[in-house]
C-alpha cells in the first residue's frame, strides 16, 4: 500500500475476544474511502424476549436482570416501569428515590469500569488495564475503588452487587433504614472526590478529532438529570412519550450482525449515551458538576465521541453527588413497595442505563401474565452510530500504518462502551493487504 491511503486496504477481527458477547470488526478501505465497514456481532440470539412469554408479570425485574451483569439495575428498572405503566400505577416519593440512588449506584460501578480499566488504557498507550498498573498503578486502583462504591450502593440498597435481589415491581421487598444508608456517606464522599480528580485527568488526555453531527436522542425531565424518567427528546428537535417508540423508532435485520439495528422511522441516525444525556440536560446537572465542566472546558456542544471519556468521568461526579443528595434527604416509606394488580394492558417503559436508552415493552393479560416483550437495549440502537464513526476515522486517519488505523478504529469503537466491549483488550488484527 502507498504511503498516501491509496489501493485497497483490509483490516478484520475475526474474534473479540474476552468479552460481554460475540463480534467482529471489518473495514475495508479502497482508494482512502471506506468501501465496506461492519461492527459485526455473532454471537447467536439470547431469547431473552422468547422466554418472557407466559412468565408472570413480577418476574420481569428479576429475568431481565441476567442479560448483563454490570448494568443489571438499568433492566430492572426499565422492566419495572413498563409494568407499572401497564397496571396504571406510578411509584414516587422515597421508594422512587431509593431507585435512583440503586441506579446511581450502577452508574459510578459501570462508567469506573469503562473509564479506567476499558477506555483509559487506548489514550495512554497500553494493551491493557493490568499493563497500565505496571507503570500507573494508582489510576487502577483509583478506578477499583470508586468501582467498589458503587458496588456498596447496589448492595445495600438492591440486596446484591450483581443482579440485585431487592427489586420489585412497585418498589423494593424491603426498604433499607437512614442508619443503613448512612454507611454509605463516607465511600461517596471520597469517591466524589476521587471523580472530581479523574475529570480532571480525563480532561487532559489526547484527543482525536471526530465529530458526530447527527442527532443526539436521551431521557428529558425538567429540573432533573435524566436517569430513570422522563420523555424522550433529541437535538433535531423531536419529543415523544415511551408509548410512542415503537412508532419512532424502527430496527431492521443486517445480514453481518445478529443484534438488529435502530434509525427513526424517517431513517435518520441517532446516538444515545452519556454524550446525548450531558448535551440534552447539561443545566440539569448538578452546581459542582457544572462548575467543574466548566473548569476543564467541557461545556455543551461536546460532540466528538472520543471526549466521551470526559463526560462520563464527569457523570460519576454527578452520581457521586446525587447519590449524597439522596441519602440526606431520605426518610424511610411507610412500605416498601406499592402494590400493583394486574390488568390487561400493554406497557413502556424506558430509563437511563449507564450506556443510554434502555427500552421495554410488556403486554399482559388480566392475571399478569405475560404475552409479548420487546427490549432494545442501547448499543442496538448504537450500532449504526458506531459504524459511522468508523467511516469517518478511516477515513480521516487512513495514511496511518495499518495497525495503528486499527488501533485508532478500536479506540473509537469503545468510546461507545459497546457491551461487547466488557474487557481490557478485544481486537486481535487481521490485515490484508490488496
Amino acid at each position: 500500500m502507498a504511503e498516501n491511503g491509496r489501493g485497497r486496504r483490509t483490516i478484520e477481527t475475526k474474534a473479540l475476544a474476552r468479552v460481554e458477547g460475540e463480534g467482529a470488526m471489518r473495514l475495508r478501505l479502497k482508494d482512502g474511502q471506506a468501501e465496506v465497514v461492519e461492527l459485526r456481532i455473532y454471537e447467536p440470539p439470547r431469547f431473552f424476549e422468547a422466554f418472557l412469554r407466559g412468565r408472570g408479570f413480577t418476574e420481569a425485574p428479576d429475568i431481565t436482570a441476567r442479560i448483563c451483569g454490570i448494568c443489571p439495575v438499568a433492566y430492572q428498572m426499565s422492566a419495572c416501569a413498563a409494568m407499572e405503566s401497564a397496571c396504571g400505577i406510578q411509584v414516587d416519593g422515597p421508594i422512587r428515590d431509593l431507585r435512583r440512588l440503586l441506579y446511581c449506584g450502577e452508574w459510578i460501578e459501570s462508567h469506573a469500569l469503562h473509564v479506567f480499566l476499558l477506555h483509559a488504557p487506548d489514550f495512554l498507550g497500553y494493551e491493557s488495564a493490568i499493563e497500565l498498573a505496571k507503570d500507573h498503578r494508582e489510576l487502577v486502583e483509583r478506578g477499583l475503588q470508586l468501582k467498589k462504591t458503587g458496588n456498596e450502593v447496589m448492595t445495600v440498597v438492591g440486596g446484591r452487587e450483581v443482579h440485585p435481589i431487592n427489586v420489585r415491581v412497585g418498589g423494593f421487598y424491603r426498604a433499607p433504614s437512614k442508619a443503613e444508608l448512612a454507611t454509605l456517606v463516607e465511600p461517596l464522599v471520597l469517591a466524589r472526590e476521587s471523580a472530581l480528580e479523574t475529570v480532571r485527568l480525563t480532561s487532559t488526555l489526547d484527543f482525536p478529532e471526530l465529530c458526530w453531527d447527527g442527532e443526539l436522542v436521551a431521557l428529558h425531565e425538567d429540573g432533573e438529570y435524566p436517569i430513570d424518567r422522563g420523555r424522550i427528546v433529541s437535538s433535531g428537535g423531536r419529543e415523544f412519550a415511551a408509548s410512542d417508540f415503537d412508532e419512532q423508532i424502527v430496527e431492521e435485520h443486517v445480514e453481518h450482525s445478529n443484534a438488529l439495528h435502530a434509525t427513526f422511522a424517517d431513517g435518520e441516525l441517532y446516538l444515545v449515551g452519556p454524550l446525548s444525556r450531558f448535551n440534552l440536560s447539561f443545566d440539569s446537572l448538578s452546581p459542582l458538576v457544572r462548575e467543574t465542566a466548566a473548569e476543564v472546558g467541557a461545556v455543551p456542544p461536546v460532540r466528538n465521541p472520543f471526549r466521551s471519556i470526559v463526560v462520563r468521568s464527569l457523570e460519576i461526579l454527578y452520581a457521586c453527588d446525587e447519590a449524597l443528595r439522596l441519602i440526606e434527604g431520605y426518610e424511610p416509606p411507610d412500605a416498601a413497595a406499592t402494590e400493583v394488580p394486574p390488568r390487561a394492558a400493554v406497557g413502556y417503559g424506558v430509563t437511563e442505563a449507564p450506556r443510554g436508552l434502555l427500552y421495554h415493552r410488556y403486554e399482559i393479560d388480566d392475571e399478569g401474565t405475560i404475552l409479548d416483550a420487546k427490549i432494545v437495549p442501547p448499543t442496538s440502537q448504537n450500532q449504526k452510530a458506531i459504524e459511522r464513526d468508523l467511516v469517518l476515522v478511516a477515513e480521516r486517519y487512513r495514511d496511518l500504518p495499518d495497525e495503528a488505523l486499527g488501533l485508532r478504529c478500536e479506540q473509537a469503537i469503545r468510546n461507545h462502551d459497546p457491551c461487547i466491549s466488557c474487557a481490557t483488550h478485544f481486537l486481535k488484527l487481521d490485515v490484508e493487504r490488496v
